[in-house]
């Protein structure tokens, strides 16, 4: 297959484009996406208490249910509850106040707090992921770049599907870095292509599906928005309280209901993980039981039942889902890797790291396809490209390594501020990482903020031996499996940071002399360019 000259040449412009300017975002997404996919091991690894402690009886969740429907009437409108489980061994409660703010309740904490008791590292990496860490517009800004990947994703294959047949495995290293770079970048690109091109749909689904939602209200909803979302979103129908008061059912008698119902619908796995109640006390009392079962894509279904009575008002179970929810179910299960067996995280977490290296390697091509070959000062773009490339990119991953050990640090030191203090210390040392590329020649600010990556990375399972005491070898020892491959993800991670780091220093010393990356203070001798 062959393409004209000048077809070719307006789709290599679109796909450095669009990759240029959605890139930085995208090297966010994927390098946090990929560290998400371990978020059921983060709670354990951040607290060793969480790590240790017992699964919550039903009965305890029943008083906490109890106390706060009694402690806050306005959680009687709608109040959504976790299930003790395997991932969450305490239960909790979520319902808006009368000003609409989110309260959430443990059985130690009726009162109710603004913070979640599941918050930190998890919630920080999923908001960095989703929304770079901007409230409201950051997720409307990553759907918009989820649509600029697809359309950087949809010109790379016309540009190297002539020569892909011949170029998919070329590695070629030497002394053409730009050939070599090119090579990686393809590889990683075109081996991956199809789950990239799955990221990038669910991605511009997830982040706009409001969006898409409000500007279709006039065509398909006739302006009744509000009224279809409810049943296009949830499962139980919406009925309008009585004002009669009658006595509600029990979560022993929910779980039990919606496990029987499941299996009748030959789900024989179905577990029970939280629960949506509305009209609580009163006889239109609605609860939404969502559980899990394997062997589904999508693996939450759920069952609605009349809360009172136990009775069967709905189900969206997988197999047996609309169109609505089959559609959502599989859009968050492709997306995050929800599905599967235990091989499946593994495989989204090498997908997500080579995503961040697959925008990482094309602003380097950028930069060294620009490159002045005959003189030593290169051009003011690409002198800002890298160095913006260093700081953003290289930063974050400092900036995610340094939220690791300062969550640590205040759980030990300051419990009650390890939210905040986490958050403050990833955005400054991002900030600061830019801030100190941006001034520092590209070489040296490279090897430097590398060498910084390597040991504040490898400072994540030192951090979390001294605080908790529990040390690679002791968490494998006592079966705590999730804590000890954070800590060997991160040894691992800070070996590839510091090969990096060598690798730029051998480049700045030994590589092309007329190149930003080269370092004009060294005194060792150049390879002939």
């Amino acid at each position: 297959m062959k393409l004209k000259s000048a077809t070719l040449r307006t789709f290599s412009a679109v796909h450095t484009w669009t990759g240029l300017v959605a890139g930085f975002a995208l090297f966010v997404a994927f390098y946090a996406g990929a560290i998400t996919v371990f978020h059921h091991d983060l709670p354990a690894w951040q607290s060793r208490a969480v790590a240790e402690q017992p699964r919550q009886s039903l009965d305890e969740a029943q008083q906490l249910l109890d106390g706060v429907l009694q402690r806050h009437p306005e959680a009687r409108v709608h109040v959504g509850m976790l299930f003790p489980g395997s991932e969450w061994p305490q239960s909790s409660a979520y319902w808006q106040d009368a000003k609409g703010t989110w309260l959430f309740a443990t059985l130690d904490d009726l009162d109710g707090s603004p913070k979640p008791p599941q918050a930190g590292l998890p919630e920080l990496l999923n908001e960095l992921h989703y929304s770079l860490g901007l409230p409201v517009a950051g997720t409307w800004l990553m759907g918009i770049v989820s649509l600029l990947y697809g359309l950087a994703l949809l010109s790379g294959v016309v540009i190297h599907l002539p020569k892909l047949a011949n170029n998919l495995f070329a590695l070629r290293p030497g002394r053409n870095l730009k050939q070599f770079w090119q090579d990686a970048h393809n590889i990683v690109g075109v081996l991956s292509l199809p789950m990239h091109v799955m990221f990038a749909i669910t991605g511009a689904l997830l982040c706009l599906l409001f969006v898409l939602m409000a500007a279709l209200n006039p065509l398909v909803y006739g302006g009744k928005l509000m009224q279809a979302v409810p049943a296009a979103m949830d499962t139980a129908p919406v009925r309008e309280a009585t004002g009669i008061e009658t006595s509600a059912g029990s979560l022993a008698m929910w779980r039990t209901r919606s496990i029987e119902v499941a299996r009748a619908q030959g789900i024989h796995d179905f577990e029970p993980s939280y629960l949506k109640l509305a009209n609580a006390g009163d006889r239109n009392a609605v609860v939404e039981v969502t559980g899990e079962s394997s062997r589904a894509l999508g693996a939450l279904g759920s069952v609605a039942l009349d809360a009172s009575t136990g009775e069967v008002l709905a189900t969206q179970l997988p197999g047996r889902r609309d169109a609505n929810h089959a559609t959502l179910a599989a859009t968050y299960a492709l997306h995050f890797g929800e599905y599967g067996n235990a091989l499946v995280p593994w495989l989204y977490f090498l997908l997500g790291v080579g995503g961040a290296f697959l925008f990482y390697s094309g602003n380097l091509l950028w930069i060294e396809s620009r490159r002045k070959r005959r003189q030593q000062a290169q051009g003011r773009a690409q002198v800002n490209m890298a160095r913006a490339t260093v700081g953003v990119c290289i930063g974050f991953c400092v900036a995610v390594s340094a939220a690791f050990v300062a969550a640590q640090a205040f759980e030990a030191l300051a419990p009650a501020r390890v939210d905040a203090g986490m958050r403050w210390t990833c955005f400054l040392a991002w900030a600061a990482c830019a801030a100190w590329a941006a001034v520092r020649p590209p070489a040296r600010a490279a090897r430097e903020v590398l060498w910084l990556a390597a040991a504040t990375t490898a400072a994540i399972p030192l951090a979390h031996g001294l605080a908790s005491g529990l040390w690679p070898w002791t968490s494998a020892a006592a079966g705590h499996w999730g804590p000890f491959w954070v800590d060997a993800v991160a040894l691992a991670m800070s070996l590839a940071f510091a090969s990096l780091a060598r690798a730029s220093v051998r480049r700045a010393r030994q590589g092309e002399p007329n190149s930003v990356w080269a370092d004009p203070s060294s005194s060792f001798p150049h390879s002939p360019q």
